[in-house]
């Protein structure tokens, strides 16, 4: 668990594939972050499987979150019920999110196709109808809201 502050509220909640991005985009994002003063939050040394409670604690204190779509994103049955309630959230007006497509398209995470797809429906082959609804919504939803794509050579502002 890292925060840059521990007294004061929670600014951006950040959401992300931590094996495939925590020592890359995110390492930088985070840097960024501590030179500017944004408080935030990522789960850096949370364990596997264990209670999402307190991460979804953390969802509830946050004003924003970023959602980093990458191409093993879907992997993470974590990172998708992190991002069901982030959406439930958002929904109510209680958060604001900003979806970050990293060498993904914003279509591939709306849709479930391409790379993405494929590690989506691999994990849903493993889970319940009813989670694979609210996260299929959360995808749907998140990815369509104004964004920002990061690819190999360029950075584009994403509109739906």
């Amino acid at each position: 668990m890292k925060r840059s502050s521990s007294n004061r509220k929670i600014q951006v909640f950040i959401n992300f594939r931590g094996e495939e991005l925590r020592c890359s985009f995110v390492s930088h994002l985070v840097d960024a972050f501590k030179r500017h003063g944004i408080n935030f939050f990522i789960d850096k040394d949370e364990q596997k499987g264990k209670d999402l409670k307190h991460l979804f604690a953390r969802i509830k204190q946050s004003r924003m979150a970023l959602t980093i779509f990458s191409k093993r994103y879907a992997e993470s049955s974590w990172c998708l019920d992190e991002l069901a309630r982030i959406k439930k959230r958002a929904d109510k007006c209680k958060l604001r999110v900003v979806p970050i497509f990293f060498k993904v398209k914003a279509e591939s995470v709306r849709y479930q196709k391409a790379e993405f797809g494929r590690n989506f429906w691999r994990l849903a082959k493993t889970s319940s109808g009813e989670q694979i609804k609210k996260w299929k919504e959360a995808l749907e939803s998140v990815s369509d809201k104004v964004g920002l794509t990061l690819g190999d050579k360029r950075y584009l502002t994403h509109h739906p």
